[in-house]
This record gives C-alpha cells, sequence and structure tokens, in this order.
C-alpha cells in the first residue's frame, strides 16, 4: 500500500508541472489585463479614448453641416438679383422666407438693403433690421476689397462662391446670432465690382435647419437603451450655454464633448453627449465588464485545470490499475501452471505408488485446469465486454442443479483452504432463462473473493431461494468486509479496495466487474451487504420470467 501511494506521488508532480507550464501564460495574461484595466480607470484613460471617438464624430458632423449649408447658399444665390437690380430684393424676400434681410453694395454711397416686408410690424425685427444695415454699410465701406479677394480665392480654391459667416445684433436683453451670406452678384466687373449678401431667418436656422443636418449625422435609431445608448448632437452660441438646436434623442442633459465651428458657423459651439448616460457611467460599466469577463474566464480557466487534473489523475490511476493487473494475472496463472507442473511431473517419474494418490494427483490437476480455465475465461469475457461483442446463449435451466454442480467442482479448493462450508438451495425453484455458463462463472467469481479475503474467520455460506417475483442467490463470508464509501465502486474494472490485505492478495479485479455485467444482461441485479471486519454478503437477483409466475398463479388459483 505504501508503495503504491509513493508511487503515485511521484507521478503527480509531473501532472502538475505540466498544468503549471499551461496555467502560468494565461494566468499572467489575465494578471496584466487586470492591472493594465486598473490602470485606465486611474488614469481615466477609457474617457479619453471615447471624447476622441466623439470628437472625430463632431469633426464629421461640422464638415456635413458646412456642406448642407453651403448647398443651399448656393441655391439661394443663383435666384439673387443682379448687381444693378436693386430694387428686385423685395420680390426675391417674399419668395424666400428662410432670409429675413438682403443687401446690395455697387460702391460707395450705392448700397441697398432690404428686410422682409411681413415682418417689418414687429418693432424687434424693425431695430435689427436698422442695426444690420448701419453696421453692413459701413463694413462695405471699409472691408469690400478684403471681401472681394477672399471670395474670388475661394471661388478657386475649393469652389465656393459664398462666404458664411455671422452677424451678432441686440433682440430686448440679448445679443442674437444671425448667420450671413456674402458673394459676388451677377452683374458685378472689375470696373464697377459690386457685394452681396442676405442673412438667414433664425427661426429657420434654429428650427429647421440645424435640427434636419443633426438628424442626418445622428439619426434617430429607436432602439435606445442602457446597453447602446444613443448620441445626441447639439449646437449652441458661445455666448449661450442652452442648446439653439439638437438632435431628436436629445434628453436635455448637457454635452460631455464640444467643438468649435472652424469656418461657416463662426461662433457656434457643437456638443455631444449619450442619451441618459455619461462618458463616466460608460467607462465604470466598460471597466465593470471587462473585470467580469477575466473573471469568468479566471474562473474557467481554473475548473479546466481541475478537470483535466483530475481527468490526468484517473487516467494515471487506471494505467497503475491495468498495470497492476497484468502483474496480478501473470501471478494467478503461474500459480495453477505451478501446481498442474509440479503433480504432472511427480506422476511422471513415477514416485507414486499408491492408486489412491495417484487419483488425488489426476483430480488436483484436474481442478487446477478448471480454475485456470475460468481464470482465462474471465480475461476473455473481459475483453469481449470491452468491445462489446460479449453475447450470451439464453437457455430454460434449473437453477439449484447449475449451482449445485458450479460449487461441487470448486469444493476442492473451499475445504483445501480450511473453509467452513455451508449451502441450502431451496428445491421448489422455477426454471430460469439464463446462460449456464455466464451465471456459473458469476458464482465462481464470488467464491473466489470469499476464500481470498477471509483470512481468520474462515467461513462460506452459499443460499439459493425464491423470493416474491425472483431468485436470489447468496454468497455469506466472514471476511474483511468492505467500507461503505468504497462499496459503490466495487464493481468497477481494475478497482480494489484499499484495505492492505487486499493488495497483499493478488487478483485480477475483474470478478465483481464482470458478475455486475452478466446479472445486469440477464435483466437482474447485484447488491451487497458488507461492514469492515465483518464479512460481506452478496446478493444476486435474477428476475422469474411473466409466463411462469402467471403458471404458478393458476396453479394456486
Amino acid at each position: 500500500m505504501l508503495k503504491l501511494q509513493v508511487r503515485r506521488w511521484s507521478e503527480r508532480p509531473r501532472v502538475l508541472l505540466l498544468m503549471l507550464a499551461v496555467v502560468l501564460p494565461a494566468a499572467a495574461l489575465i494578471i496584466w489585463n487586470v492591472w493594465h484595466l486598473r490602470d485606465l480607470q486611474r488614469e481615466k484613460g477609457i474617457e479619453a479614448v471615447i471624447q476622441r471617438n466623439y470628437q472625430h464624430v463632431l469633426a464629421i458632423a461640422e464638415k456635413r453641416i458646412d456642406e448642407r449649408a453651403y448647398r443651399m447658399t448656393e441655391e439661394i444665390r443663383e435666384k439673387f438679383p443682379d448687381a444693378d437690380q436693386p430694387e428686385d430684393l423685395e420680390s426675391f424676400l417674399t419668395t424666400h422666407p428662410t432670409v429675413s434681410h438682403a443687401f446690395i453694395w455697387s460702391g460707395k454711397g450705392h448700397f441697398q438693403f432690404q428686410s422682409q416686408p411681413g415682418m417689418m410690424d414687429d418693432p424687434e425685427f424693425r431695430g435689427e433690421s436698422k442695426e444690420l444695415s448701419s453696421n453692413i454699410e459701413t463694413w462695405m465701406g471699409i472691408e469690400s476689397e478684403g471681401y472681394l479677394y477672399k471670395l474670388k480665392k475661394m471661388a478657386a480654391g475649393d469652389g465656393h462662391h459664398a462666404l458664411i459667416t455671422n452677424e451678432w445684433v441686440h433682440r430686448g436683453d440679448k445679443m442674437q446670432y444671425l448667420s450671413a451670406a456674402y458673394f459676388i452678384p451677377h452683374g458685378s466687373s472689375a470696373e464697377h465690382p459690386a457685394l452681396a449678401g442676405f442673412i438667414y431667418d433664425p427661426d429657420f436656422m434654429a428650427n429647421t435647419f440645424f435640427p434636419q443636418a443633426l438628424n442626418e449625422v445622428v439619426p434617430d435609431e429607436g432602439h435606445n437603451d442602457a446597453s447602446h445608448p444613443e448620441p445626441a448632437i447639439t449646437v449652441r452660441t458661445s455666448k449661450d450655454q442652452t442648446p439653439l438646436a439638437a438632435s431628436a434623442c436629445w434628453d436635455g442633459s448637457r454635452p460631455e464633448v464640444e467643438r468649435t465651428f472652424d469656418g461657416v458657423f463662426p461662433g457656434m459651439i457643437l456638443g455631444i453627449g449619450l442619451h441618459g448616460t455619461t462618458i463616466a457611467d460608460i467607462g465604470r460599466r466598460f471597466a465593470r465588464q471587462q473585470f467580469l469577463i477575466l473573471g469568468a474566464l479566471s474562473l474557467l480557466m481554473g475548473a479546466g485545470m481541475i478537470l483535466t487534473y483530475r481527468n490526468v489523475s484517473r487516467e494515471l490511476a487506471l494505467a497503475k490499475l491495468k498495470s497492476d493487473f497484468v502483474s496480478n494475472v501473470s501471478h494467478e496463472l503461474r500459480t495453477p501452471l505451478a501446481l498442474i507442473r509440479l503433480y504432472a511431473e511427480t506422476l511422471e517419474l513415477g514416485r507414486i505408488s499408491n492408486p489412491a494418490k495417484h487419483q488425488e494427483y489426476y483430480e488436483i490437476i484436474r481442478k487446477e485446469s478448471e480454475r485456470l480455465t475460468s481464470l482465462i475465461n474471465n480475461i476473455l469475457d473481459f475483453s469481449r465486454i470491452e468491445a462489446g461483442k460479449k453475447e450470451y446463449s439464453f437457455c430454460e435451466t434449473d437453477v439449484a442443479d447449475l449451482v449445485r454442480s458450479t460449487l461441487e467442482s470448486y469444493r476442492f479448493e473451499i475445504e483445501h483452504n480450511g473453509f467452513h462450508f455451508e449451502q441450502k438451495i431451496d428445491t421448489n425453484l422455477p426454471p430460469l432463462h439464463v446462460d449456464r455458463e455466464a451465471i456459473a462463472r458469476s458464482l465462481l467469481n464470488l467464491v473466489n473473493n470469499a476464500v481470498k479475503y477471509s483470512a481468520r474467520d474462515k467461513y462460506l455460506g452459499v443460499y439459493l431461494y425464491r423470493q416474491n417475483g425472483s431468485v436470489n442467490l447468496e454468497v455469506v463470508d466472514h471476511g474483511i468486509g468492505i467500507p461503505a464509501k468504497e462499496q459503490p465502486r466495487i464493481f468497477e474494472k481494475f478497482y480494489r479496495v484499499g484495505d492492505p490485505l487486499v493488495h497483499n492478495t493478488k487478483g485480477s479485479g475483474l470478478g465483481l466487474s464482470l458478475v455486475r455485467h452478466i446479472v445486469r444482461a440477464h435483466g437482474g441485479e447485484v447488491t451487497v451487504e458488507s461492514a469492515p471486519g465483518h464479512g460481506s454478503k452478496f446478493i444476486i437477483t435474477l428476475p422469474v420470467q411473466a409466463s411462469e409466475l402467471q403458471q404458478e398463479e393458476a396453479v394456486s388459483a
């Protein structure tokens, strides 16, 4: 037993080293990922990445808004009156309600400014019109050459014929942001240069232009939830924190990332945020998910290593059992062969003159041959069972006669080992549909175990009796017994109880495994009742066929 344990422990370090070679790199990778995540949390690296992504989204949004503004401005510019037709400004405004003011400048003292006629009843609008007219006329006199140069440069460069900028005017106690477009009108020449422009209606920009442009950039998908929050983009002026316009899914919260317009709408700021959450929440949720994933991977790896260790240990134990099986079978084969050879040589040399002794030696040779045949048959049966090729030949059998004849063939071995043998076989048992050879082998395996593992109190009892709808075959001994925790495993192949007496007694470890397979093939079951130091009782239960039960009931009636 000690040698067996030492050998097993000498194999386990190899398994552990193999597992460590796999576990250590994976564990190091998981630890590095945990450290990296903690570092990202500490330095808010995840939030920084999200903010960079949002800046990229805002840059794309600005570009698309700029393109949309240029397209709209070019369409209006194409329908603007010529430089020498300032009187057409009023009709132009009437047909373009998105424009609130328009003007033409063709030189100092030649400035025509016109506002939407239908809005002049509003005092604030009239004040706005007067302020803009004065400011633009003043600027045209000062910056006209600069505007003309810039517009020509833009047309030659990116193909845009209008300069979109901003104007600030007083409206009540606040400053009103206005989007203005400046361009060179038709009819302008080098000898008589002219400038023209118009100012968009701020309500149109806030309620129509910017919402439509923002919804094109971030369309409302309609499936906003905590796991997939939708972004919202807002537009505000640099002088007001309240958004001028926002995309559809804006929830009223302040944007977390902002970007100022570089060209088309100077003085305006784009902002972006997520519906119902924040960048910090996203960072925390991402880190939490990654920690959970790493934790799950660690658990899976640990569970995998445990299962691997158990499977490898089981395979090593099975390999050891197979090795012990070969050793034990070799010994089991050598013992009857040695006896046969000994008695055969003695007879061959003619040293025995007593006819009765001759007969005894012949009987020993025959019985040892039968024992040897039984052992070989066990091994062959096990091989067939493992290969799934074991077949049984069922026929109606007098079980009482089968048990008597089987025990009679083994009686010499029982009495030779000094056992007190007791057998009780009922006489009124019905015939059973069984394989005679298989049932006999099962009985011999149980008897052989009883003989081998009864070192002190040498008692063997075999009982065959009827119980309800079955026939029970019991084999009882007063041997070493079997601990309760090991009883479920004694019918496994190669398994042997961890008692030193068991390991000092040679055996194949196949007997009980074959017994269970044979009995189950007959529709029955084998059970054990045992306690250490109090012997064991094995019970084979074989069912009686239904037809026989019906016949017996009819006779009873």
